[in-house]
């Protein structure tokens, strides 16, 4: 009985592996296209709505910055007196601390996307810093890595909704370059060393992983010792379909496989499961 149990569950788990195979489709992100902007016609307002589309897109910036409370919820407050506040706030020892107006909230914007530590609003910091280190990554680094031109167009978007004419220059012809969004190809490639793969899709970013200290999603440390290869894998594709105690749902992304190859899957699984032992 027991030889017919052990060669049941191993039937199971092949058909399982199997079945994830098929649902995670086998492509692969190619290298960003560079579009040029039509600098003819590039003004204001396409800046502005560029740089709405970034916020929504390429930024990442909604994944925290919601109405689930782990950032401030951008789209829906009152970003003209909120960015007032921050330029008063005592705390503020950054570039734009005791500014006032639209040229010093350009210039706090643009520190809290490249520098998001050097001044962290209060209630937002990561957990036992005291407010001195944000949870957010600098946008301009792997893996958001957003270039001067959509740097400058984000910052427009949150000024003109603050009510402000934006300061940022339009692009020049020799700057008109941004990356648009990866088409998925084919690919007989994926990738195979587990460090790259946890940094294409941020894992550190959310979880505490290797001492990074998020606390957006549960520590990845030790989840090999609570979880099981299966678990694990059911945990990526489908996020919400239990959420630990303690923690809220729809923060983590559930297109993961679509981003990634089956392989890459279990490899990331793999190397989360013997970070325990």
């Amino acid at each position: 009985m027991t030889f017919l149990k052990t060669m049941g569950f191993s039937i199971v788990a092949m058909f399982l592996f199997a079945a994830f195979s098929n649902i995670l489709p086998q492509v692969q992100s190619d290298a960003p296209v560079e579009e040029e902007i039509p600098t003819d016609g590039f003004d204001m307002a396409g800046m502005i709505a560029y740089g709405e589309r970034l916020f929504t897109g390429k930024g990442t910036c909604t994944l925290c910055h919601n109405d689930l409370g782990r950032a401030p919820d951008l789209l829906v407050m009152n970003l003209s007196t909120a960015f007032n506040d921050r330029l008063a706030d005592p705390r503020n020892e950054g570039v734009s601390a005791g500014g006032e107006g639209a040229s010093d909230v350009e210039a706090y914007l643009r520190e809290s996307l490249v520098d998001p530590s050097a001044y962290v609003v209060e209630g937002f910091g990561k957990k036992g810093s005291n407010d001195t280190i944000s949870p957010m990554p600098a946008v301009d680094a792997p893996p958001i890595e957003l270039n001067e031109v959509e740097l400058n167009a984000v910052i427009a978007f949150l000024q003109d909704g603050a009510g402000w004419d934006p300061t940022v220059p339009l692009p020049s012809a020799e700057e008109a370059v941004i990356e648009e969004e990866p088409e998925e190809v084919e690919s007989a490639e994926p990738e195979t060393d587990p460090l790259v793969v946890l940094d294409n899709v941020y894992c550190a970013g959310c979880h505490d992983l290797e001492g990074s200290e998020a606390d957006v999603g549960p520590n990845l440390d030790d989840i090999g010792t609570r979880m099981t290869q299966g678990e694990i894998i059911e945990a990526i594709l489908y996020p919400n379909a239990i959420i630990a105690d303690g923690y809220e749902a729809d923060y983590m992304p559930e297109d993961f496989g679509e981003q990634m190859h089956t392989v890459e899957l279990m490899v990331l699984v793999d190397y989360l499961i013997n970070l325990s032992n």
